[in-house]
């Protein structure tokens, strides 16, 4: 029968390896939301309108649409927070326990615990909760979509030195496999890190939203420069003749644009977490909307995979 490693090589393992999970990003506060909200230039071309009104005298027009920029703030946040706990609940569900063998004997302890060189027993519905190499098999079959796509279970045998792979699932049969890699060193784990390094891009909607704020706020800037000089020009006050330029530009500045869509983009992400789908950005709202065709390959992944958040 094999040993397995000691408790006390596992807690060193441990300790050098670290804990058998993803690195999380650390969930943003209220601060770095706030700053992302207001660093968008429709937001920007709010709160410009709410000062304008505040400079000419309309207090009550100038704080209504200033209040419109904290109540989009709160939206933004409520949406991010609701998603993050769903998203961590999920991450601690997808940690399962693992059955391993230390000193000689089975001992159930948390996925997360796993260690290299650590002795795992595979048994039919567990999840694998590491990379590994094969060292006794009974009829294992694992199911490998989550890496490789092909929804067909996949028969490992020892005789090749076959790998099991972290998040696969064993769909019959036993075994017992030796841990080589765990966290983000696992394969699954590879993808995860890769994720992490992706950069968004603007959506199509946010792109053409700059470029028609930018274009209104330079014909907005030459009418208002226009009617100061006619005005200071044939009526000598620069106070008034600025009062007026200013009120002149603000004729043409679309200050209800950065409202209604924010709030429909967040009626989108709220009408879609009532079918149970998480949106971590309102701006994903835009994307799906856009979408016209849905392509999926022949392995049948995306009929036959099945997730769900209770």
């Amino acid at each position: 029968m094999t040993q397995g490693i000691s408790q006390k090589k596992a807690a060193e393992f441990l300790k050098q390896y670290g804990f058998n999970e993803l690195p999380s990003a650390k969930p943003k506060n209220v601060w770095q939301i706030a700053l992302e909200v207001i660093q968008e230039p429709m937001f920007i071309l709010l709160m410009f309108c709410g000062f304008v009104y505040v400079l000419l005298g309309d207090y009550t027009e100038g704080m209504i649409l200033l209040c419109w920029v904290f109540v989009i703030i709160f939206i933004t946040f409520y949406q991010h927070r609701k998603t993050e706990k769903s998203l961590e609940a999920l991450r601690q569900l997808s940690s399962p326990r693992a059955l391993v063998i230390r000193d000689g004997e089975e001992i159930r302890i948390p996925g997360r615990e796993v260690v290299p060189e650590d002795v795992v027993i595979l048994n039919e519905g567990d999840r694998v909760p590491a990379d590994a190499i094969l060292l006794e098999s009974q009829h294992l079959t694992i199911d490998e979509s989550l890496l490789t796509g092909e929804s067909v279970p996949v028969i490992k045998t020892e005789e090749k030195e076959a790998h099991v792979f972290s998040g696969t699932l064993i769909v019959q049969g036993k075994g017992k496999a030796k841990v080589t890699h765990t966290g983000s060193e696992t394969q699954f784990g590879k993808i995860g890190v890769s994720l992490q390094n992706i950069e968004q891009e603007s959506t199509r909607l946010q792109k053409e939203m700059k470029r028609l704020i930018r274009s209104l706020f330079l014909m907005g800037i030459a009418i208002s420069i226009g009617v100061i000089l006619a005005f200071y020009l044939t009526r000598g006050n620069f106070l008034n003749s600025l009062l007026n330029g200013l009120a002149s530009a603000m004729s043409i500045l679309p200050e209800e644009f950065p409202v209604v869509l924010t709030i429909f983009l967040a009626l989108g992400a709220w009408r879609l977490s009532k079918n149970n789908v998480l949106t971590r950005k309102p701006s994903a709202i835009e994307t799906l909307g856009s979408a016209t065709v849905l392509c999926s390959d022949k392995t049948g992944t995306i009929t036959q995979n099945k997730m769900e958040v209770a």
